[in-house]
């Protein structure tokens, strides 16, 4: 079920919070855990059962280890509940991936694939449990909780499939009190229609242009237009994804919790370091406190840096997905990195407008490795943005001008509220009518939008 859609917004939404507003304290969670289950389960109901054996595993593990002292029985409990979880993750998501490159290498197909359907959110509930018990473990949570807690807190429908990550800890005294007040609700409501207008009326508007370039075919498109392709994309995936977390937060302050934010006005970097600083924060952690300092981090010399680094960006690109697509644009990030740090990071710090024109080039391209599955279609594009042709361009000058006419005042808009423009207004009108009429307004022109048949998946849902 999307947050976008008026099946949520005007049948799952208010009976829920209905059960959830009348229900005692004791039992909100209970009322959250349940509702969050038949939200999964409407739109994966097959599934539903993996979550729960996820939760159960991971949560006798967790029993395991709070039960013990003994370093080698933590440490038991510790690796079983990784390997179920990153055997269950590796089983659905990357098993007829690398099935299908050994059959590839040795000329033959002696491994069968599997052909299984991704479970949604599996690639945010996994880290969210891995994460759980690896804090366990090293003891930066001291407690496992309940079992109701931690199935609360892994299935809690507003970052279930699409995060952010949270962890435990920064939930786990809300899961057990929580204060409610007017402001919290009001405040919920306002960042819920914030992020629902960012993905209907700007990631769903723009995405109609990028749809186009796909469909006329990338060897037909002049170099001007493989850009605005590739801007039209990044502003796509930007307001889908941050408008989704801006909705998760908004529930989730409605219900109580303080949720993560997972985005930092990412366009307004000056490095490819700082972009991934403020790009999906809740992913980029996870990664440097579970796998890049346990790895030993830049404390055993630049080699060992580097190659961690490397590791740690395969990773990242593969999380994204079972291709070589991921694995290029992960490595492509990982190079980049590398290059700042080592080499002219400390001139684009210094030099900001060239720092930001570094990025404007460069995320594009990115987005394109990211999106484009098809690795001939992927040079067949990225050769067009750097003007070498691969047939006879079909839509030139005459098109642009046309695109400029229909879609320049979009990507105006999206230029505008990808700065820090609306960060300031929000912060300017907060509690003040002004920014209630303006989130109603939003909030229904979304309404008719979607009525007209408007509502698209969330990019990240396939992730």
């Amino acid at each position: 079920m999307l947050f976008s859609s008026l099946e949520f917004i005007f049948r799952f939404l208010p009976l829920f919070f209905l059960c959830y507003f009348v229900m005692p304290k004791r039992g909100k969670n209970g009322v959250l855990f349940l509702g969050s289950l038949v939200f999964y389960a409407i739109g994966e109901p097959l599934y539903i059962l993996l979550m729960l054996c996820s939760i159960l595993v991971n949560y006798g593990a967790a029993r395991g280890m709070a039960a013990s002292r003994r370093h080698a029985v933590r440490r038991f409990w510790l690796i079983m509940a990784l390997l179920i979880d990153l055997g269950a993750l590796f089983l659905f998501k990357y098993f007829d991936f690398f099935a299908a490159n050994a059959n590839a290498l040795m000329g033959r197909e002696l491994i069968p694939l599997l052909g299984l359907m991704l479970p949604l959110g599996i690639s945010f509930y996994t880290f969210q449990m891995i994460s759980y018990v690896a804090d366990l473990y090293i003891g930066t949570i001291c407690s496992p909780g309940t079992f109701l807690e931690f199935g609360t807190y892994v299935s809690m429908f507003p970052q279930l499939i699409a995060g952010p990550i949270v962890q435990y800890r920064e939930v786990s005294e809300q899961l057990k009190e929580r204060p409610f007040t007017a402001r919290q609700i009001e405040y919920g409501l306002e960042l819920f229609c914030l992020g629902l207008g960012a993905k209907v009326l700007l990631a769903n508007k723009i995405s109609i242009f990028w749809n186009q370039v796909q469909g006329i075919g990338f060897s037909s498109i002049s170099t001007p237009v493989a850009w605005m392709g590739a801007a039209a994309f990044s502003f796509e995936i930007y307001f889908d994804f941050w408008g989704y977390s801006l909705m998760a937060m908004g529930l989730g302050r409605m219900m109580g919790f303080s949720i993560p934010r997972n985005f930092s006005v990412p366009y307004m970097a000056r490095s490819a370091t700082e972009f991934w600083r403020r790009w999906h924060i809740t992913l980029g952690r996870f990664f440097r406190e579970y796998v890049y300092i346990p790895l030993g981090g830049n404390r055993k010399g630049k080699a060992r840096t580097v190659f961690n680094l490397f590791l740690v960006w395969a990773f990242t690109g593969l999380w994204h997905g079972a291709s070589w697509n991921f694995v290029l644009w992960g490595l492509g990030f990982f190079v980049m990195l590398v290059l700042e740090k080592n080499f002219y990071g400390d001139f684009l710090e210094r030099h900001g407008f060239l720092g930001h024109l570094y990025v404007w080039l460069f995320i594009p391209v990115s987005w394109m490795v990211f999106e484009i599955t098809d690795l001939s279609e992927l040079m067949i594009y990225l050769k067009q943005m750097v003007g070498i042709h691969s047939g006879e361009v079909m839509v030139g000058t005459e098109q642009l001008v046309r695109y400029v006419q229909e879609y320049g005042w979009l990507f105006a808009l999206c230029v505008l509220c990808a700065t820090w423009f609306p960060v300031r207004v929000y912060r300017k009108l907060q509690r003040t009518w002004w920014l209630v009429l303006i989130c109603l307004a939003i909030f229904w022109l979304c309404v008719y939008e979607l009525y007209r048949g408007a509502d698209n998946p969330f990019l990240y849902f396939r992730f």
